[in-house]
């Protein structure tokens, strides 16, 4: 299973989602640019010594990424889906897109992608935080799967 984030900005919430990576056997990509460096002290602080834990893909640009997976399965997470995510078949190794925290992904990855799911919410609320829906989108993925050992 392969966790995608998409430009990320805030260096505690990629920190969490590589530790979680590491506990879950998630493979983690990361399309740049990011919006911090991987030595920022925030950073550090919350992903300890859980990058040696995972597998960690780092791609230029989204055009990169997709060359390199043009044949694997791409499922963005956005709150402008109408599939709940608990009612999507995960296959083992799709590749669950998450983008910025900030912004999103642009709509040119929207019209291209077909696979868009989405965390139901309390409708006055915009958004949860990138982290916690990696962990529960992940969660189903794997149980799905039966990759929670």
């Amino acid at each position: 299973m392969h966790i995608v984030l998409y430009k990320p900005d805030i260096p505690q919430n990629t920190a969490a989602i590589i530790r979680l990576g590491a506990c879950l056997n998630l493979k983690i990509h990361l399309i740049e640019p990011c919006g911090f460096n991987l030595g920022d002290r925030r950073f550090k602080r919350v992903v300890m010594d859980y990058m040696k834990f995972t597998q960690i893909n780092r791609h230029e640009d989204f055009a990169t990424f997709l060359n390199k997976y043009k044949k694997s399965r791409i499922v963005l997470m956005t709150t402008k889906a109408k599939k709940m995510y608990h009612k999507f078949k995960f296959k083992k190794d799709d590749m669950l897109l998450f983008g910025r925290e900030s912004a999103g992904v642009p709509e040119h990855l929207h019209k291209i992608l077909k696979n868009k799911i989405k965390i139901p919410m309390n409708k006055n609320t915009r958004s949860l935080n990138v982290a916690i829906s990696v962990a529960i989108v992940a969660s189903e993925a794997l149980r799905q799967n039966s990759l929670i050992k």
